[in-house]
């Protein structure tokens, strides 16, 4: 097991890597333009799309297949757990949404900050990316049907790393225009990616204690990550009016991420 757990910790650490590296970009002269920005997010959104049924629906129910169950049940089951696990986590835990006034903020009331409340916002959003990640190298490394593969596992930590880097420019940038100087804006914006490393560790854990029901924890995975897609990035990305430029990101992204799964995988 300690294989796929080093592999679950690196793929984590690579994809917070480049959450850093986008919020890097505040000590660049200019802020990129929001055309850009949302072209970004959407083409983040298509990468998390189709990792979720390429990298982790399709394998899990090819390796349902393998294990006698009919594929479709733990797809379902597990995909419409996925989307409940992050309303019910959505509806506790304090926090708020980027672009939004401090009455906007959800969960259970708290006197906590606005930068706090933001960094929770964008842990919400993050844990499930690294779950998956630590999920799909768990199912690499212990999976006695072949479904999943480290390829397959790779080219998902490639494509959540690739759309991190525009929700680490999200993150920062905003911080900036508030008056936060270049170095805090920085680090609240990886920040809000450092819990992928621990939500790796814990995929890759949960695989090894139930490797039975893998094909469960891989759509739930998948079920998290749309959740997140359809809640959070898609409406932010389309929220200033540039909805063409962030669909033809979506499918820009979608595209390129089933290319590099079929290749890797």
């Amino acid at each position: 097991m300690e294989a796929p757990l080093l592999y679950a910790l690196l793929g984590g650490l690579f994809t917070w890597g480049l959450t850093a590296l986008g919020a890097a970009s505040v000590f660049l002269a200019r802020e990129p333009s929001r055309k850009l920005l949302d072209g970004m997010l959407g083409f983040a959104a298509g990468v998390m799309l189709a990792a979720s049924v390429f990298s982790l629906l399709i394998p899990g129910m090819e390796m349902a297949e393998a294990q006698g169950v009919t594929p479709w049940v733990p797809a379902v089951v597990g995909f419409l757990a996925g989307g409940a696990l992050l309303r019910l986590l959505d509806r506790l835990l304090p926090h708020l949404h980027l672009g939004f006034p401090m009455e906007a903020r959800e969960g259970i009331p708290t006197p906590w900050r606005r930068t706090t409340l933001l960094i929770l916002a964008i842990t919400l959003h993050n844990f499930p990316e690294g779950l998956a990640v630590g999920v799909a190298f768990g199912a690499a490394g212990l999976d006695p049907t072949g479904a999943a593969t480290l390829g397959g596992a790779i080219a998902l930590a490639l494509g959540i790393g690739l759309q991190n880097l525009p929700e680490g420019l999200a993150v920062a940038w905003p911080l900036r225009r508030a008056g936060v100087g270049a170095g805090l804006a920085w680090f609240y914006g990886q920040l809000s990616a450092i819990v992928e490393p621990i939500g790796a560790v814990l995929g890759a854990l949960l695989v090894q204690q139930m490797l039975a029901l893998l094909p469960y924890l891989m759509a739930l995975a998948a079920g998290a990550m749309v959740f997140v897609i359809v809640e959070e990035v898609i409406p932010e990305s389309q929220r200033e009016g540039n909805g063409d430029v962030s669909t033809f990101g979506v499918m820009m992204g979608f595209a390129l991420m089933m290319a590099l799964d079929v290749a890797l995988g």
